[in-house]
């Protein structure tokens, strides 16, 4: 069976509940072919990539649009001789799953998440991070301090800033300050809660959360009370991938190709996205 569908076959089999983590099964046995120059071999030249939707960085694979970043790996890769496989599991399995090995690179990470991992010296977007509210709130960001009293919602296993993280760790096993949503769905289920007002406080990417309101009617907007912080995001590489030094490099080489022959700003209006600068 080809590796990226055996992969496909087994993370199906340990990510059947939707409500929370599961732990991950047994490492997937990979034998490489014996002829190296074989390059039709898809052990050899296919890079599984890894990593919960997060539309427009990273979408829902398979879909008519997977997310400017995949789109993006495909052609720089496509031009190496690699394909891409693109698959969805939550944010923290992705990152155990390229510790492991099982997978080569998790999408839409920033520094923080993973930094264990090899990251390409060119990003290939940008996250500015907003702090939400549910509509008839009045509460305002004004540092990490104005946190008191409000209860947060955050996603299992991402990385905010190093400020937040850090608050999230010092308040983790209190639930009047911090909630840690997982699933398949996390997203949702935090616009819900803010709705509800069963918490107060969500932290999100602005693209994300514009793009979730816009393609999903049945949303309630929530209330944006603040910028929060602005971070690169990479393609990041599994570290123990013999091969995430060469990948980082031509994912870097041909990311800053795109962008200087105009193929990127025409992936990014794709998505209805101007050309977001990086520098």
């Amino acid at each position: 069976m080809p590796r990226a569908v055996l992969i496909a076959f087994l993370i199906s089999l340990t990510g059947c509940s939707p409500s929370e983590e599961q732990p991950v099964g047994s490492p997937v046995q990979v034998t490489l072919p014996s002829d190296k120059a074989q390059a039709k071999s898809r052990d050899e030249f296919t890079i599984v990539i890894a990593a919960d939707p997060w539309c427009p960085h990273n979408c829902l694979t398979g879909s008519a649009r997977e997310g400017y970043s995949i789109d993006m790996a495909r052609e720089v890769f496509a031009a190496a001789g690699y394909d891409i496989e693109y698959l969805n599991v939550s944010w923290a399995r992705a990152i155990q799953l390229a510790r492991e090995g099982r997978i080569d690179a998790v999408a839409g990470a920033f520094t923080g998440d993973a930094p264990d991992f090899v990251f390409p010296q060119e990003p290939i977007g940008l996250s500015q991070t907003n702090l939400y509210t549910n509509a008839a709130s009045q509460w305002k960001y004004q540092g990490i301090g104005s946190l008191k009293g409000q209860t947060l919602l955050a996603i299992n296993g991402y990385s905010y800033s190093p400020e937040l993280d850090a608050y999230i760790e010092r308040n983790l096993n209190d639930p009047n300050y911090v909630w840690i949503l997982s699933g398949p769905a996390p997203l949702d289920r935090a616009i819900s809660l803010l709705d509800q007002r069963r918490a107060d406080v969500f932290v999100e990417d602005e693209l994300v959360m514009n793009w979730a309101l816009q393609t999903q009617s049945n949303l309630p907007p929530p209330r944006n009370a603040g910028k929060f912080y602005q971070a690169p995001v990479f393609i990041a590489f599994s570290p123990t991938n013999p091969k995430a030094e060469e990948l980082a490099k031509v994912l870097s080489d041909g990311t800053r190709e795109l962008r200087q022959s105009g193929r990127l700003s025409e992936i990014m209006a794709s998505y209805g996205l101007p050309l977001l600068s990086v520098d």
